[in-house]
């Protein structure tokens, strides 16, 4: 058993909270370069917390944390496909650059290379003491082939007769500890197998009970866990994909993720989630979900699509985790490029929900790191992208985008310049009022947004554009009779902040 702090009090994020995912293993080595020495996730420099903390990260998501699979390892060098990837990368790349997937765990303890139990709870603690709470991630679907439960309960994994073996050999992993065994190598419904990772059975009772353990452990040493492919573990989609085999094996009467959030209630659970399964999971105790239908919708500037997502269900839109790029997704400057930035950044950046951020994506970052690599090739930072977010992040760390209210505001057709592609809404506060208008088309929308009561007729009103350092003055009369008449080019944007005229 790993060593049990004492139970801190529950330290949850605030609303609306920004999210900074980092690659552990890449950071320690950039970091042990520049310090000259090796150093692990406890002896990382306070003045690194401060930055994260000035840039107003309330989350800080420490991927890639648990035991490293050596078979994983082995697989990932003997691939030739994977070659290309390190080469892009890295070029010039070694051998002993391979480190293995962090999602082909091999164990639920740290892996020597980020340190200790300790060395997470003095992480935790410095991030803590800044406000920050300290996420990690929990992979339910599948371990590693070398995980010891392969050795010590193969019946936690979904298995296979021989002749089914022999059908289909690249589907199954052979174990011989336990006499011949051929474990399912682990998989999505429409994708092959992932090779490095076997299947566990999540209608096994033993399994459930061993994996609400392990949150349990992983939970006393943080305040939350993103959780991996967290809809296959979902009783019919596990069915669905896996009853072949399964037998009469009944299907339990709960969701695992119904007794994980009874069993950790303290713990903040963030989905990664995709079909349609969002809603589903929020329901069974998961705080936020992926929301990668907006991030879809935003990539193919869909407009009716982005509509639809935020119109829809108003009331749970501080419940998606909402980004431009992830470690599964390209970087950001290939799917949402600088000429697009003003308005698809501002968006993302400022709707209510997780606002989640990736290792690089603030420097405007294009080489893309395979996660089984411990590092990538040097970048110069563009200067466009650094300028973006450190403005877009100096503006949401006002109180009203964590504290306020959002509101989708109705923008009116006005002249010739179509409306549809108007996107306007509105963050307000006792103390605070702020209107974000993002055109997110390839054409100039215009319209009118009317304000009603929110505005005086006897007041005049500063619009001050916080994202273009304009200031606009405007008549109360004009804004509570008219509207506020708004018109953008192509992708861009407008972050007013509205204050009474003196």
């Amino acid at each position: 058993m790993p060593p049990q702090p004492a139970a801190p009090q529950d330290f949850r994020p605030c609303s609306h909270p920004h999210l900074y995912e980092i690659n552990t293993w890449t950071w320690l080595e950039q970091l042990s370069a520049r310090l000259k020495k090796n150093i692990t996730v406890a002896e990382v420099p306070d003045s690194e917390w401060d930055a994260l903390a000035t840039q107003g990260f309330n989350i800080v998501w420490l991927m890639g944390v648990w035991q490293r699979s050596p078979i994983s390892r082995r697989l990932m060098l003997e691939n030739p496909a994977n070659a290309a990837q390190f080469n892009l990368a890295l070029p010039g790349w070694k051998p002993e650059d391979v480190i293995s997937s962090p999602y082909s765990v091999a164990g639920y303890s740290p892996d020597p290379r980020i340190g200790s139990w300790n060395s997470l709870d003095v992480a935790r603690e410095k991030l803590r003491s800044r406000g920050i709470a300290l996420f990690l991630d929990f992979v339910g679907n599948h371990t590693a082939l070398d995980h010891p439960w392969m050795r010590e309960h193969s019946e936690f994994y979904v298995q296979a007769p021989q002749e089914e073996f022999q059908r289909n050999p690249s589907l199954f992993y052979t174990q011989s500890t336990q006499g011949q065994r051929y474990i399912a190598l682990a998989k999505d419904p429409y994708y092959p197998p992932w090779q490095d990772v076997a299947q566990l059975n999540h209608f096994n009772p033993g399994l459930r009970a061993a994996q609400i353990a392990d949150l349990r452990t992983i939970a006393s040493h943080c305040d939350g866990v993103r959780c991996d492919m967290a809809m296959l573990q979902l009783n019919d989609i596990f069915n669905a994909n896996w009853r072949h085999l399964l037998g009469d094996t009944p299907t339990p009467e709960k969701e695992f993720w119904t007794e994980a959030h009874a069993a950790v209630p303290s713990l903040t659970l963030l989905a990664e989630a995709y079909w349609g399964t969002e809603q589903r999971l929020l329901d069974l105790g998961f705080s936020y979900s992926y929301d990668k239908t907006l991030y879809d919708a935003v990539r193919d500037a869909n407009i009716s699509q982005i509509r639809d997502r935020l119109w829809s269900n108003p009331e749970r839109q501080s419940d998606f985790a909402r980004f431009m790029e992830n470690h599964d997704e390209p970087r950001r400057p290939e799917i949402f490029p600088n000429d697009r930035l003003a308005a698809d950044g501002t968006l993302l950046a400022t709707l209510p929900g997780m606002r989640f951020y990736h290792q690089g994506e603030l420097e405007g970052r294009r080489i893309r790191q395979p996660i089984s690599l411990r590092l990538a090739a040097d970048e110069p930072p563009d200067l466009f992208s650094t300028n973006f977010f450190q403005k877009i992040l100096r503006i949401t760390k006002q109180d009203v985008f964590h504290e306020g209210k959002w509101n989708l505001l109705d923008v009116a057709p006005e002249g010739d310049a179509p409306t549809d592609a108007l996107l306007v809404y509105e963050w307000r506060s006792p103390k605070a009022w702020k209107i974000i208008a993002v055109n997110l088309a390839a054409y100039t929308s215009q319209g009118r947004v009317h304000l009603g009561d929110r505005v005086s007729p006897t007041q005049n009103y500063i619009f001050n554009d916080e994202l273009n350092n304009v200031r606009y003055d405007r008549s109360g009369q004009e804004l509570h009779q008219m509207g506020l008449f708004v018109r953008r080019d192509p992708f861009q944007a407008h972050l007013f902040d509205i204050t009474p005229a003196p």
